[in-house]
């Protein structure tokens, strides 16, 4: 388990830079990469949305895989919104960064979209979701204090 932990901050220490904007973008500069937010809360499942069915929030570009999920984020968006901007829920918690998710990696939580960091790290897989589920509602706390200062 140390390693796992030596491992997450050197990938955090190389990840991690100033990020403009609130929600975290792909490298398309779209919102979650184009995944739709509101996709993760109805189909529980992580889906690529597509410009026909875009829609701009604060500043944000959001791509939706259908015309209802569109209609129902512009309805409620706070209920869409990813926790943490969008960044990796346990890099905000255990290590207090923002670092970018991988968006096919996720869980509601308490109603809320969470998203992970999944992908190879040193020639290795490294999943934080694991260690998140391990120990969430202490993860979930330690990641709202941090996200007070984080968010600013």
């Amino acid at each position: 388990m140390k390693k796992f932990f030596l491992t997450i901050m050197g990938l955090i220490a190389v990840t991690t830079s100033s990020f403009a904007g609130s929600i975290w973008k792909g490298d398309n500069k779209i919102a979650l990469g184009g995944y739709d937010v509101v996709a993760y809360h109805t189909s529980h499942a992580a889906m690529r949305g597509g410009k026909a069915f875009s829609y701009e929030y604060k500043g944000d570009t959001f791509y939706f895989s259908s015309s209802e999920n569109k209609k129902l984020f512009e309805k409620n968006p706070l209920k869409y919104l990813p926790k943490y901007d969008g960044y990796c829920a346990f890099a905000v918690a255990k290590m207090n960064k923002k670092v970018p998710p991988s968006p096919e990696t996720f869980k509601i939580h308490n109603g809320q979209l969470l998203l992970f960091f999944n992908d190879f790290w040193e020639g290795a897989p490294l999943n934080t979701i694991v260690p998140w589920n391990q120990e969430e509602e202490a993860l979930y706390s330690l990641a709202e204090k941090n996200w007070e200062k984080l968010s600013k």
